[in-house]
C-alpha cells in the first residue's frame, strides 16, 4: 500500500476520533456529573456488544446564521445506525447533547429521517434516545420543518414498525409530538423530562410556579398524564427495559413475535388460583398475582403500571407465544372502567392488533365508574374506544370472565358480540345486566315496598335473581361464553385455545380506515 494511502487512512481515522468526541472532553465531562450518560454510551448499552453500525458520521449543518459558520458540531448533535438487541436487527438514532445541546436543525433531522426510513423498508424497530434542548433557533423554520419530516415519519410508519422512545434528559416544545405519536415512551425518574411549555413561559404567562421535575417528570408522565409507559431509576436500568421490551414484539406488522422455548413444568402451582380470588365479588384481590400464575416463569411485564391503575395492561408468554393480557385490577376503584382506563386499554389494544400479538382478557367489572366529572369529561366517548378497539382487532382475541361481568363493560370487554373466538368462564362468575343487588331492586321494587318486611324480601329477590339470572350457565346457553372452566385449568385452556387459533385470518371491509372515537 501507497504512503499516500496510509495518510489517507489516518485522515480517515482522525477525523472519526474527533467526531466520536462529540463536543469534547469537557462536555462529556459535564454529561456525567449530571448523572447522564453520553449518545455513544447509551447506544452501547443497548444494542448486543460489538454489533453497531453508525451511518452518516460525516453530516454537518449548513447553516451560516448567527455565526454557526464558525461553529462545528461534530455528528451534527446526534448519532444514528444499526445494531441488534438478542440477535435482530434495530435502528438507532441517539441525539448528543454534548454538540449544541442535542439541539435538532435542518441535517440533524434529515439523518433521524433517513434511519426511520431505512428502519422502515427493511422492517425493523426503531429505537430514538431523545436527550435535546429543543429546536436549534439559530437555524429559524428548518429546524421546525425537520422536525416535521420526523412527524410524518412516526405517523405513517405508525403500525408498520415498532417505533419506540427513550427520553433520557429535556425533551421540550414540538420535539415532544414524536415520541407520543410512538408505539412506547420511556423515561428517566429525576433526570427526563416532556412538556411542551416549559417553567419559565408558564409563570410569565399564567404566573403559576412550578419545577421542570414537578411540570412534566417521570412520576408526573406515568401516574397523571400517561404519557411515559416506563420509568426506571437509572439510564442502564431503563435501556436494559428496552431490550426486554423488544423480545415480545415482531420485527414489523407483517410477522410474528417471537417465540421463545419453554419447557417448565405444567400444573402444581395454579391450585393457588383457588386462594387468590375469592367467590365473593365484594372482597378484593390483585390480579397480577392470577397473571403471574397464568404467564411462563411468572414474567409479566406490565405496561403503564401507575396510570389508571383499575386495569392492568402488560405483556407474557403461554408456551412461549408473546400474548398482550388485558385485566380489571379489583383493588382499584373495585376494577371499573373510566376515562383513563378506557384509553389507556384501548391504545394497548391497538397496538397488539397492529403487531399481531394476541389478546387475553380477564374479566372482572361491575361497570363505567359513575359521577359526574366522568360524564362531563366524556366518559361515554372515551369507553367506546375500547368497543371500537376489540371490534376492530383482527388477533385471535380470547376472554377469560373471573367473576363479575355486568352491563356494557361485559359488552365492552371483549364479548363474543364484538368479536371474542372464545370465551370462557370460572363456575363462580356472575354475568347480567347489572349486578344482583341493583337488578332485584329494580325489577321487584313493587314487591320489596309492599312486604311486611322489606330487608328480608329484598335479600331473598337479590338471591332469586343471582340464582336465574347471574351466574355463568344463562350466557353459556345463549352461546355467549362457549365453556365453563375450573380455574385451576386456565392456563392449559389458553394454550389450547391459542393453539387453534394460530391459523386464524379475518379480515375488516375495505376502507380508507376507520373513524375511531377520539
Amino acid at each position: 500500500m501507497s504512503d499516500e494511502m496510509y495518510t489517507k487512512i489516518d485522515e480517515l481515522y482522525e477525523r472519526k476520533n474527533k467526531i466520536e468526541l462529540g463536543g469534547g472532553d469537557e462536555r462529556i465531562e459535564a454529561q456525567h456529573r449530571r448523572g447522564k450518560l453520553t449518545a455513544r454510551e447509551r447506544i452501547d448499552l443497548l444494542v448486543d456488544s460489538g454489533t453497531f453500525v453508525e451511518l452518516q458520521p460525516f453530516v454537518k449543518h449548513r447553516s451560516n446564521l448567527f455565526g454557526l459558520d464558525k461553529l462545528e458540531a461534530p455528528g451534527e448533535g446526534v448519532v444514528t445506525g444499526y445494531g441488534k438487541v438478542q440477535g435482530r436487527t434495530i435502528y438507532v438514532f441517539a441525539q448528543d447533547f454534548t454538540v449544541f445541546g442535542g439541539a435538532l436543525g435542518e441535517m440533524h433531522a434529515k439523518k433521524i429521517a433517513n434511519i426511520m426510513d431505512l428502519a422502515a423498508k427493511n422492517g425493523a424497530p426503531v429505537v430514538g434516545l431523545n436527550d435535546s434542548g429543543g429546536a436549534r433557533i439559530q437555524e429559524g423554520v428548518v429546524s421546525l420543518d425537520g422536525y416535521g419530516h420526523i412527524f410524518y415519519r412516526n405517523s405513517i410508519y405508525s403500525g408498520v414498525i415498532p417505533q419506540i422512545s427513550v427520553i433520557l434528559g429535556p425533551c421540550a416544545g414540538g420535539a415532544v409530538y414524536s415520541p407520543a405519536i410512538t408505539d412506547f415512551v420511556f423515561m428517566v425518574e429525576k433526570s427526563s423530562q416532556m412538556f411542551i411549555t416549559g417553567p419559565k413561559v408558564i409563570e410569565t404567562v399564567t404566573g403559576e410556579r412550578i419545577s421542570s421535575e414537578d411540570l412534566g417528570g417521570a412520576k408526573v408522565h406515568s401516574s397523571i398524564s400517561g404519557v411515559a409507559h416506563f420509568t426506571s431509576e437509572s439510564e442502564a436500568e431503563v435501556l436494559e427495559e428496552v431490550r426486554r421490551l423488544l423480545q415480545f414484539l415482531p420485527q414489523n406488522h407483517r410477522e410474528e413475535p417471537p417465540v421463545i422455548l419453554f419447557d417448565g413444568e405444567e400444573g402444581n402451582w395454579l391450585e393457588e388460583m383457588l386462594d387468590i380470588v375469592p367467590v365473593a365479588g365484594t372482597k378484593v384481590y390483585d390480579v397480577k398475582k392470577v397473571l403471574k400464575l397464568i404467564v411462563d416463569d411468572g414474567d409479566f411485564m406490565e405496561i403503564q403500571s401507575q396510570f389508571a391503575r383499575n386495569v392492568v395492561v402488560g405483556f407474557g408468554r403461554l408456551k412461549g407465544q408473546p400474548l398482550g393480557f388485558i385485566a380489571n385490577q379489583p383493588k382499584v376503584m373495585a376494577g371499573g372502567l373510566d376515562i383513563d382506563s378506557s384509553d389507556k386499554l384501548a391504545r394497548f389494544i391497538r397496538t397488539c392488533d397492529c403487531f399481531n400479538i394476541p389478546l387475553v382478557t380477564f374479566v372482572d367489572v361491575t361497570g363505567f365508574f359513575p359521577g359526574v366529572n366522568q360524564e362531563h369529561g366524556g366518559i361515554i366517548r372515551h369507553g367506546a374506544k375500547i368497543l371500537y378497539a376489540y371490534s376492530e382487532a383482527t388477533v385471535p382475541k380470547i376472554s377469560i370472565i373471573t367473576r363479575k361481568a355486568y352491563g356494557g363493560a361485559y359488552v365492552a370487554l371483549n364479548s363474543k358480540a364484538i368479536g371474542a373466538d372464545v370465551v370462557y368462564a370460572w363456575p363462580n362468575a356472575e354475568i347480567a345486566v347489572m349486578g344482583p343487588e341493583g337488578a332485584a331492586s329494580v325489577i321487584f321494587a313493587k314487591e320489596i315496598e309492599k312486604s311486611e318486611d322489606a330487608l328480608e324480601t329484598r335479600q331473598r329477590k337479590i338471591t332469586e335473581y343471582r340464582e336465574k339470572f347471574a351466574n355463568p350457565y344463562v350466557a353459556a346457553e345463549h352461546g355467549m361464553v362457549d365453556d365453563i372452566i375450573d380455574p385451576r385449568e386456565t392456563r392449559k385452556y389458553l394454550i389450547h385455545s391459542l393453539d387453534m387459533l394460530k391459523t386464524k385470518r379475518e379480515e375488516r371491509p375495505a376502507k380508507k380506515h376507520g373513524n375511531i372515537p377520539l
